[in-house]
């Protein structure tokens, strides 16, 4: 992974949209397969790699995770991102199906814990407002 903000991936090289498609690739998705992922349309997947719109904070953070980049990265081109696309080793097909299905996992699990923390302020509030 890359930190060089003047590298391929940096912001004078590349957009928000660029990085996003070549993390999309890098993961193996179709437009479609990620747009699905996210929740969102594909013609809204396409608006955001075509630099036409910008995703929103929890977006983002899911799309950062599922392609396995840091939504700093994403945004500017610094951080834990893509290497050049010259450094950039082959990998067998059944190991990126590995690496797919443990970011889903980890995809998932963060989803879980989100949604565990929405419950838990609302049982808070809930249980406050009973003491009332």
């Amino acid at each position: 992974m890359s930190d060089d903000p003047n590298g391929w991936y940096g912001p004078n090289s590349a957009t928000f949209g660029d990085r996003l498609a070549a993390a999309r690739d890098s993961a193996g998705m179709t437009q479609e397969a990620l747009a699905k992922r996210l929740g969102v349309k594909a013609s809204t997947l396409r608006n955001w790699e075509d630099d036409m719109a910008e995703p929103r904070a929890n977006r983002l953070s899911m799309m950062a995770g599922i392609l396995n980049v840091s939504i700093m990265w994403l945004l500017n081109g610094e951080g834990e991102g893509l290497d050049d696309p010259d450094m950039v080793p082959d990998i067998a097909p059944d190991l990126n199906n590995l690496l797919i299905e443990i970011r889903d996992l980890r995809v998932g699990l963060k989803g879980t814990t989100d949604r565990l923390a929405i419950l838990e302020k609302r049982l808070k509030q809930a249980l406050q407002e009973t003491a009332q």
